[in-house]
């Protein structure tokens, strides 16, 4: 894979104020927490990286990219092979960058001079036209429009717990209701905790980890109709509204987007 290794020791500074660095991941992998007086922007040419800020897990599916304001403790980990790079930013270029973590969707400028990057092997501006390029870059990604995508947790312990049986199991299509007898609470009380906590209803999240599952597993090259039976839809027809309502494209059109490298979902 193209790009170039870079190597600086965690809590210190960068050794140039833009660092570029790619990376491909064979299997599945996953990394401590860390946090630096840096700030990154994560984006996956291919694969789908996990990105865990406190009790949220953000993703990167392709056409998205991650920002991590400097100091902002975060682990990572894929479900599948990957191949993603990171553009390490001086905290003193981040004044026009969001100041809370966020996904950041990828026009077809930060995508070209991301791949440019990639391709020439940068790892930080050697010369004027480098430097400018990548400034560009920065200055693309403070315009870009920020986006939703991020998989909440919970302290609560019986809602911890529902949540937890979710992601082993994602396909459990058990109602709130029964879930509560399982851990000995009430559906009104998971109901309200779902709305403090997660900030949304039980379904929306049960949906949202379902299409985080679904994107690896698409990427993987597993049939629709395989992949809609494993989160637990009775249809693929179901799975496919889903899919489509949430990414603005049925799981096909993004699969092909994907094997093509090309345009927005």
């Amino acid at each position: 894979m193209p790009g170039a290794e870079i190597s600086y020791p965690l809590g210190r500074s960068l050794p140039h104020e833009l660092v570029f660095r790619t990376m491909q991941l064979k299997e599945v992998t996953s990394y401590p927490n860390e946090s630096h007086d840096w700030g990154e922007f994560v984006f996956s040419f291919s694969g789908v990286i996990e990105l865990t800020v406190g009790v949220r897990t953000y993703l990167t599916p392709p056409h998205y990219g991650l920002w991590l304001p400097p100091r902002t403790e975060h682990g990572a980990s894929t479900r599948s092979e990957a191949c993603y790079c990171v553009l390490d930013i001086a905290s003193n270029l981040c004044d026009r960058l969001p100041t809370q973590v966020c996904t950041l969707a990828t026009g077809p400028i930060i995508k070209a001079i991301l791949a440019d990057l990639m391709a020439r092997r940068v790892d930080y501006p050697r010369d004027d036209d480098d430097e400018r390029l990548m400034r560009v870059l920065v200055d693309q990604m403070s315009r870009a429009p920020r986006q939703d995508t991020y998989l909440p947790n919970s302290e609560d312990r019986a809602l911890a717990q529902i949540l937890e049986a979710l992601r082993q199991q994602p396909s459990d299509n058990r109602p709130l209701e029964a879930w509560a007898k399982a851990v000995h609470s009430t559906e009104r009380t998971l109901s309200r905790r779902c709305q403090r906590d997660l900030g949304m209803s039980f379904l929306e999240w049960r949906q949202r980890l379902r299409l985080v599952r679904a994107l690896s597993m698409l990427e993987e090259g597993l049939a629709v109709q395989t992949v809609a039976l494993e989160l637990g839809y009775s249809t693929s027809s179901a799975f496919i509204a889903m899919f489509h309502r949430l990414m603005g494209a049925t799981p096909d059109e993004f699969r092909k987007r994907i094997v093509q490298g090309d345009g927005d979902p």
